[in-house]
């Protein structure tokens, strides 16, 4: 784990990093001494690591929860180079969707394609930044919606680590398997007017996680219309939950 950059602002240090060939961005209090319970975030499709929603949600765990966050470049976006795989798999969906192809399960599927490469990448960004005197072993809690979510079920299902998770604005399509095999609390969020996911989809999806805990938080509006209050509501969840 090699660090690039490091600014503090307003109570929070912001340390650029790279893993391997992976680039992302730790978040800690100002001055952090001791281990301290961690959220990894998963950016939106076409977004980045610190794209403004994911800038906001670090900094409120940060600074209201004293906590550390860490978010990644996924493959292909932000400073990953371009995937020549990826790209032509995207490019064939869009001509599908232009013929008159569903797309739904075009994105259940990319999805479930490169979550097979991001799993083991966030578990080694895991175990790096838990090696750190400034976040250290404590709890673990994931964050993410729409591509944060289908990339976000299989890791959670897959790491033992994660006690609790704020998930939304995916499909059963691709992820449904991963699903059944959490059982950490959960908060999902869904776009009742979602035109990308369709909402029996997402209703689906929240019906197959075995969680004996899990709330369903649905609001007015399509995709890209998570209202702010949704911010606050994940803080009051991971407090509750990471302590």
């Amino acid at each position: 784990m090699r660090f690039t950059s490091e600014t503090s602002s307003d109570g929070v240090t912001e340390q650029l990093f790279t893993l391997g060939e992976i680039p992302g961005v730790l978040w800690t209090p100002q001055g952090a001494d001791g281990p301290r319970p961690l959220i990894v975030l998963g950016h939106g499709g076409g977004r980045h690591k610190r794209a403004p929603e994911v800038l906001v949600q670090a900094h409120r765990f940060v600074t209201v929860c004293g906590f550390a966050a860490v978010a990644v470049d996924v493959p292909g976006h932000g400073d990953r180079p371009t995937d020549p795989t990826y790209d032509r798999i995207a490019e064939e969906n869009r001509a599908r969707v232009a013929a008159g192809a569903e797309l739904a399960p075009l994105i259940a599927d990319f999805q479930a394609l490169v979550a097979r490469q991001t799993v083991p990448e966030w578990q080694a960004v895991l175990d790096a930044v838990q090696d750190l005197g400034t976040v250290g072993p404590g709890p673990v809690g994931y964050w993410g919606v729409s591509l944060g979510c289908g990339l976000g079920v299989p890791f959670v299902a897959a790491e033992p680590r994660i006690r609790a998770a704020v998930l939304g604005l995916g499909g059963a399509l691709g992820s449904a398997g991963a699903a059944a095999r959490i059982t950490v609390p959960v908060e999902f969020l869904v776009q009742w007017d979602d035109e990308r996911v369709p909402r029996d989809q997402c209703l689906r999806l929240f019906d197959a996680f075995a969680s004996a805990e899990k709330t369903l938080h649905a609001h007015p509006g399509e995709h890209g219309d998570l209202p702010e209050c949704e911010t606050d509501s994940a803080v009051r969840f991971f407090r509750r939950h990471l302590g």
